[in-house]
């Protein structure tokens, strides 16, 4: 080995490993698109996203830190969400 090697497992890494998903659908009915961040509390995201807030309390998106999810305009789709 030398300093500063990464040695890689050659196996796949889950994310948020052992957390509770539920699905919910989202719609943008907004002219504009929406970009959601991976930790952003998903009950807190721009009003012209239509879902169901109640459910999306507490929750954030099932995606790689980092990241995010855009929705264009008149979109809608399936998100995954976990606890914050």
């Amino acid at each position: 080995h030398h300093p500063g090697e990464v040695i890689l497992k050659n196996e796949d890494i889950t994310l948020n490993a052992g957390k509770e998903a539920i699905e919910l659908k989202v719609k943008n009915t907004g002219d504009r698109p929406v970009q959601v961040g991976s930790h952003f509390h998903f009950f807190e995201v721009n009003k012209l996203l239509d879902f169901d807030r109640e459910k999306a309390y507490g929750k954030r998106l099932d995606i790689a830190s980092g990241t995010a999810v855009r929705f264009e305009p008149g979109e809608e789709k399936t998100v995954h969400l976990i606890d914050v």
